[in-house]
This record gives structure tokens, sequence and C-alpha cells, in this order.
């Protein structure tokens, strides 16, 4: 179960990002279109935002948009036929789900101390663990990714070390084929953590 015991659906709030994200209106647009071209989505989907918080909008052919990160990312893993990607098991699909749910009410609106909590938290959950949900790479891997990225990047080495397991995860999933196409990558060199910029 993640960290913080999710159990219920909050509104996606995007522009309240922790002070070490920049706050980019169409970051979750890029998140977005990055998800696509992982899953091998050959016409890419038209996208909007609405409200102050721009939230995403898939404008959709079939009738309704669909509105939202998570209701879009899993709209998108049902379209391009990966089930696998929302997990097997009921249990499985649940943790994805909570951890789809964490990445938009904790993580995108976590203030800038929340920080070394949500690290220290996600550090400790995924001591025994490859992936967040069950042993197989899901969606709220590619998620999680993406929204933790900010903070990766803008960590002191002293404190990226700290946090070994975060960023033994972190590092599988931005090597993980295709899942990092508008995100720099962070070189992880004997057991410490470089952006590709600093070294």
């Amino acid at each position: 179960m993640p960290i913080g015991g999710i159990r219920e659906f909050c509104p996606i709030t995007l522009d309240l990002r922790c002070s070490a994200h920049p706050v980019v209106s169409n970051m979750a647009l890029r998140e977005l279109s990055s998800l696509e071209k992982y899953l091998g989505l050959k016409k890419p989907n038209k996208y909007s935002t609405q409200g102050d918080k721009k939230v995403p909008v898939l404008q959709n052919n079939n009738g309704s948009p669909v509105v939202g990160l998570v209701t879009i990312a899993c709209h998108l893993v049902k379209e391009a036929k990966h089930p696998e990607l929302l997990g097997d098991t009921a249990e499985d699909r649940a943790v994805v789900q909570q951890w789809l749910e964490y990445r938009v009410t904790k993580l995108d609106s976590c203030l800038k101390e929340d920080i070394k909590t949500i690290l220290k938290d996600l550090n400790l959950y995924l001591q025994d663990k490859v992936y967040l949900a069950g042993n197989q790479f899901t969606v709220a891997d590619i998620l999680m990714y993406y929204g933790i990225h900010p903070l990766i990047v803008n960590l002191a080495v002293q404190e990226k070390e700290q946090h070994m397991n975060v960023t033994r995860w972190f590092d599988h999933i931005q090597h993980y084929p295709s899942v990092r196409h508008h995100l720099p990558p962070v070189v992880v060199l004997r057991n410490r953590v470089y952006t590709s910029g600093h070294h």
C-alpha cells in the first residue's frame, strides 16, 4: 500500500507543485505525450487544459472529453491495449490506482517542507521493491517517475545518497525503454547520483 494510506480520490492540482518543481502549465501535457509514445499510440491525441489549475483535458472524438491526468493516463493505457500496465490482479490494480492518486494528491501538491518526508517515506516503501505495484512495471511507475523527476534533479548529491532506494527505483524506471522522452537523464555513478549537466 502506498505511503499515507490513500483511500479516496481527490481533485488534481497540477499548479501547486513543490517549490522544487518548475511551475509549467503544460507539464502534464508533456507527460501524456510521452506516455502516448511509450504506449506506441500512432495518432497523437488533442489536449487542452481547463481552469486555473490547468487540469489536462483529452478532446475525445467519441463523446465527452476525458479530464484529469490519472483518468487520461488510464484511458490511454486501455486504448493501447496494455491492461497489464494497470495491474494484473485486483490487488495490483488497487495499488496502481493508489499510487496514481498519491502522485496527484500528495506529490503534485507538496510544499517545499514536505519533500524530505515524501522522499524518506518513498525510500522506506521501496526498500524491498523494484516497482511501486507488485512485481511488474506499471503506469504508476511512469507517472510517479515523471512527478518525482524535478525533485531528484534538484537534490544535492548527499541528499540523493540518503535516498538510495528511491534513486535505484528512479534510475531503473528512467532506463526503461521509451519512458524518458521529455525529461533530461539523471546519471547514477558509483552509488552517487549526478545530473547530466553537473559532471
